[in-house]
């Protein structure tokens, strides 16, 4: 239902159609603003035209006068009329004239100048990055077991907490982030990591990435060389190619980076990044051979070393050699750490340890982005390191995803045997498996599987994907951490299907030599 709309706008000025949608999403008052604007921008009411008064136009179309006043004052804010005492409400004097250049509906002419493009560093950052998981589905890689989380004593908490805060802490800008919660951190990764730091050291950020982004920031500089894994996390090269560097990759095998190798592509470099606990993705542990030698390339040659520990919580079997942090003696090991694999992804919360001298320079860069970080969740986390809940929970979830991981190992070995070599991996949340040289999938290409995997409904990465350059080994990488045991063996079986119909699709499917 539309109310009557031939109402005069102004003195002298012709019948203009004004029809108001009552039974619209859009309130009334915000159809009239949009009208008016409308012909304003047309050049239909041009500078210094009249607008009627608020209590006839308000008759005429059959409305309250309080909805045309809402119109009028958006129109007075943002400068398309004048109110003068005496005179009314006008069209702002100041505007420009409008009839010729701008519309406020119909298409742009032929000739009409095309936006400028996006820079290249952006479009080719775009096309590096690829959106989020979208559609959970087994066996997506790097997912925490949501449904296994104790929401209802994290809600306590967070009631608890928030009923009363210290209004003190309520204006507390610290750019490090919370000062317990850093503590409690920084006590955890001493305990657990074996890592060498203080509160003071200890950076609070939005995740992984945000940290990954802010070392990027501070640390490079267009053209700086920086090392990374091949096969390596793809987020790295989004940070470090959006800040001009020059990015070099180094090959990896079953000690994790070949630092011996790195070194002969870049003596000099400026930042190293390395994942030497669990590498993804292919899962090596870093032998403590290369990490000494990595440390005292990295004090000889006087760079960074960027260590990004996103899993460490999770290994099955024995001890885990400690953070490569720790080992430093030197202070070039910048640490990243993120809560988003051990609690839940929108928490939003992960860390930074930089070393002292850099500290400085991280929250005042930090401080430039986003002021400081967001606060509502780090209390109550902070809590819960203090008091033992966190650990007894990433206790439990290391339990529950040692079992997951032996159910899809187990499944894996029975249905591909000599397809796929199956690692006896011991950490990590997803399984990295590599087609068998000299098998009957040796020359299979993986992303035809990643593609008859996607039309069963589950998702299978190819590995191929987090290479850089010709040289590429081809496999999937599997997550099993978000799925209980049952679900694994129905999307295992899934994924025979698909790596059957990958086999009989002929040369399409094969790896292009």
């Amino acid at each position: 239902m539309t109310s009557p709309g031939r109402v005069k706008l102004g003195r002298d000025s012709q019948l203009i159609d004004l029809d108001l949608d009552r039974s619209g999403a859009l309130p009334l008052n915000e159809q009239l603003y949009k009208g008016i604007k409308g012909l304003i921008l047309a050049g239909v009411l041009r500078s210094g035209a009249r607008l009627p008064a608020s209590r006839i136009l308000a008759r005429e179309l059959e409305i309250s006068r309080n909805t045309v006043l809402a119109a009028y004052d958006q129109l007075l804010a943002e400068g398309f009329t004048e109110a003068r005492p005496g005179a009314g409400t006008r069209v702002s004097a100041d505007l420009p004239d409008l009839s010729g250049d701008l519309r406020a509906a119909g298409p742009l002419p032929a000739d009409a100048a095309a936006p400028p493009p996006l820079p290249a560093r952006v479009l080719d950052l775009i096309s590096r990055h690829s959106p989020g998981p979208g559609t959970h589905r087994p066996f997506l890689p790097g997912l925490p077991d949501v449904a296994a989380f104790p929401f209802d004593e994290w809600g306590r908490a967070v009631g608890r907490f928030w009923r009363r805060p210290p209004l003190a802490l309520l204006e507390d800008r610290d750019g490090r982030g919370h000062g317990p919660l850093r503590r409690a951190i920084a006590d955890y990764l001493v305990a657990v990591r074996g890592a060498k730091c203080t509160a003071d050291q200890v950076i609070i950020t939005s995740g992984a990435q945000q940290g990954i982004d802010l070392c990027a920031r501070v640390l490079l500089e267009p053209g700086a060389p920086v090392v990374m894994e091949n096969p390596g996390y793809r987020g790295l090269i989004s940070a470090f190619s959006s800040a001009g560097a020059r990015v070099v990759q180094a090959p990896v095998d079953g000690e994790g980076v070949d630092v011996a190798h790195a070194r002969t592509l870049t003596p000099h470099p400026r930042l190293l990044a390395v994942t030497p606990s669990h590498q993804f993705p292919l899962g090596s542990t870093m032998s403590l051979a290369r990490r000494l030698d990595l440390l005292s390339w990295a004090r000889d040659a006087g760079f960074w070393v960027l260590e990004d520990d996103y899993d460490s919580e999770y290994r099955y079997r024995g001890r885990p050699l400690a953070a490569l942090q720790g080992l430093d003696g030197g202070d070039r090991v910048i640490y990243i750490g993120t809560f988003s694999k051990v609690m839940f992804p929108a928490l939003r919360l992960g860390y930074l340890v930089v070393p002292e001298p850099l500290v400085d320079a991280f929250v005042r860069l930090r401080g430039a982005i986003d002021d400081f970080p967001a606060l509502a969740m780090q209390p109550i986390l902070a809590d819960f390191m203090e008091s033992g809940r966190f650990g007894a929970h990433v206790r439990r979830m290391r339990q529950i995803y040692g079992e997951r991981q032996a159910v899809l190992r187990d499944e894996l070995i029975t249905r591909f045997d000599g397809l796929f070599d199956v690692p006896d991996d011991d950490a990590g949340m997803q399984l990295t498996v590599t087609l068998a040289p000299g098998g009957p999938g040796g020359n299979l290409a993986d992303g035809a599987i990643t593609r008859e995997a996607a039309a069963l409904d589950i998702t299978a990465r190819a590995l191929s994907g987090y290479y850089v350059g010709p040289e590429r080994r081809h496999g999937l990488v599997l997550g099993y951490t978000a799925y209980p045991a049952e679900v694994l063996k129905d999307a295992a079986a899934l994924l025979e299907q698909a790596v059957d119909r990958a086999l009989a699709g002929g040369q399409d499917a094969r790896i292009l030599t």
